[in-house]
């Protein structure tokens, strides 16, 4: 369930292979084995002989991540449970999306950061501070209605209520863009991302709604709070509902929803491919 509203829980400052043997010498040569089907006895090694250096195991080469920081937001965590149901409760379940969408935008080739990987809950700024702190983010929170019929899925990016107003104009009239972000406040974070961010809810919502026919076709402007400190591309995705009363219902549909946001994401910020080096005359 998406929390809204503008409260926050702490302020913040503004966004910134065999051993080597070498047989005796010997004077004559060696008798035979009056048993052919005992072989001769090894000469021992020569004391002093270094041993044989195992050959080491082959480390395969990391990935290469060529897109931008994916950072996967799953919401609540810890004793914030999020919307509860019969048989479930949203902060397991928008974990278990998360892992898959973690693990589809891997195979992508994008690199991806988890704001939680565990039942944790961290504050709205701890979890912004993942995104910000790497230049050139996405960052998707993931989250489950109370109800709402079974699929149906909506994207939200951030609206704020009123336009931003700072205290001293002079910040923002000679400054570029880079100097705004710097000086406007923590919470007002995502404000110069708002273009951006609805266009990648866009993108994401286009194929929600296409695999999730009872989903809208646009996504939805809405106060997230988990969106509103965030200085990068940003969106909410929530899925319905824990209301269900089989919870292989809604757990089955987070493979085709981890679809459509990865390929929301790859179709807004496309992994750049390397040109291929010039061959050498």
């Amino acid at each position: 369930m998406l929390a809204r509203g503008i409260s926050s829980r702490a302020s913040h400052p503004r966004v910134q292979q065999q051993d080597q043997q070498n047989p005796p010498q010997q004077s004559a040569p060696p008798q035979p084995s009056p048993n052919p089907s005992v072989p001769p006895a090894q000469a021992p090694p020569q004391q002093g002989a270094a041993p044989a250096q195992a050959s080491p195991e082959q480390t395969p080469p990391p990935p290469v991540h060529l897109g931008p920081v994916v950072v996967i937001d799953p919401g609540h965590g810890g004793t914030d449970t999020g919307a509860r149901g019969t048989n479930l409760v949203e902060k397991d379940v928008v974990l278990q999306v998360a892992k898959i969408l973690r693990a589809e935008l891997e195979r992508a080739g994008y690199r991806v950061v988890m704001t939680r990987n565990d039942d944790s809950n961290p504050s709205y700024e701890d979890r912004a501070a993942v995104a910000n702190a790497y230049r050139d983010a996405i960052f998707v929170s993931l989250h489950v209605s109370s109800t709402g019929s079974t699929g149906n899925t909506r994207t939200y990016f951030y609206e704020f209520p009123v336009p931003f107003q700072p205290a001293d104009a002079s910040l923002l009239s000679d400054q570029p863009k880079q100097g705004f972000r710097t000086a406007i406040p923590w919470e007002e974070a995502q404000r110069p991302f708002a273009d951006q961010s609805r266009r990648l809810a866009n993108l994401v919502q286009i194929d929600l709604a296409h695999r999730f026919p009872q989903s809208p076709n646009a996504p939805t402007p809405a106060a997230v709070r988990n969106l509103r400190s965030v200085a990068a591309s940003a969106v909410a995705v929530e899925i319905s509902s824990v209301s269900v009363s089989d919870p292989i219902a809604l757990t089955s549909l987070s493979g085709p929803l981890a679809a459509s946001v990865a390929k929301g994401i790859a179709a807004f910020r496309p992994i750049a491919v390397a040109a291929p080096a010039a061959s050498q005359p």
